[in-house]
């Protein structure tokens, strides 16, 4: 048969196509450039090496498909699965037919604001109602959550600040290198974000807001994201944001979803090419290098296919179903 395997949270859809005698898998790639693109070459580049026909093709919108079955394999983060199989959070209604594959890797991200603003933690922001905040992120509604989840550990809100609207993750990233805002959320060395603290650096570039990190913290964070940890990080000056101090910040996976109907064959022989070919994967995108391949599936509101769960059980790996 021949499926179809989506790789963008949002940004890719495509129709099954038509039955055939050798296993077929078209992987959707979203645009040029993006975190899907890149990862979903990856495993598109390794999957053939390794005796899985793949093809890729660059798409947009998927989830309803995929909860259709017109879409047989897509990503998105540990959050996004999440609320989409519950019709809470970013998305208005249940994706009951999804399913998780497993982990690539973790999407690791904070708060960040200029160095000279002295904002070392969630604590810092206690009454400061005159900082301005990236808010609304209208093309990528996932992101606020990321930023909620972050002020809760501090028993904080949007409404503790002055709101900003942006309409994206970069376009946040450039309102704080502009000084259009104080925070704004920015993923571990990316590249916008480089470019930004490059803008800042008469003020001492960006330095990330570090969260709380107690099990109370914790507790109020996974209310805010059902998903991820929180990461704690070194203070490492050839890092951006880390250059001044360390910071504890959130780790959410990166995750291959299926629709629930797709052959659990099928399922099971792309998770284990994934899963014993990190290096490979490493070498074709280097998100790949920091992922945590004995950790593949981490507990989630969204179930895991069948498929998977036979590989991770026949490996001796737990999941969280």
């Amino acid at each position: 048969m021949n499926y179809t395997v989506f790789a963008a949270a949002g940004l890719g859809a495509l129709a099954l196509a038509g039955a055939a005698q050798a296993q077929v898998i078209s992987m959707a790639t979203g645009a040029q450039g993006s975190l899907a693109y890149n990862s979903g070459q990856a495993v598109a580049v390794v999957a053939n090496d390794n005796g899985l026909t793949v093809r890729t093709q660059p798409l947009v919108g998927y989830m309803p498909l995929l909860n259709s079955g017109e879409v047989a394999f897509g990503y998105a983060n540990g959050a996004e699965a999440a609320f989409a199989y519950t019709g809470t959070g970013n998305f208005d209604r249940e994706h009951p037919e999804v399913r998780l594959v497993g982990t690539m890797f973790n999407l690791t991200t904070g708060i960040m604001a200029p160095c000279d603003l002295e904002l070392r933690t969630v604590d810092d922001l206690v009454g400061r109602s005159d900082l301005r905040i990236a808010s609304e992120y209208t093309s990528s509604t996932i992101i606020p959550y990321y930023i909620e989840g972050t002020l809760a550990t501090a028993g904080l809100s949007y409404d503790d600040f002055e709101q900003v609207p942006v309409s994206s993750f970069v376009d946040g990233i450039n309102a704080l290198g502009g000084g259009l805002v104080d925070m704004a959320l920015v993923s571990l060395n990316a590249g916008a974000g480089q470019q930004a603290a490059v803008q800042l650096q008469n003020r001492g570039g960006l330095c990330y807001i570090s969260m709380n990190d107690s099990d109370e913290a914790f507790a109020a964070y996974t209310e805010v994201l059902p998903s991820g940890t929180i990461r704690t990080l070194p203070q490492n000056e050839n890092i951006n944001g880390l250059q001044t101090w360390g910071a504890s910040i959130v780790a959410v996976p990166w995750m291959l979803m299926a629709n629930a109907e797709v052959d659990e064959q099928v399922v099971y022989d792309l998770i284990s090419v994934i899963h014993q070919n990190q290096e490979a994967l490493g070498a074709a995108f280097g998100s790949f290098n920091t992922a945590d391949f004995s950790a593949m599936a981490p507990e989630n509101a969204m179930p895991y296919h069948p498929g998977a769960i036979r590989y991770y059980d026949e490996i001796g790996m737990s999941v969280g179903r």
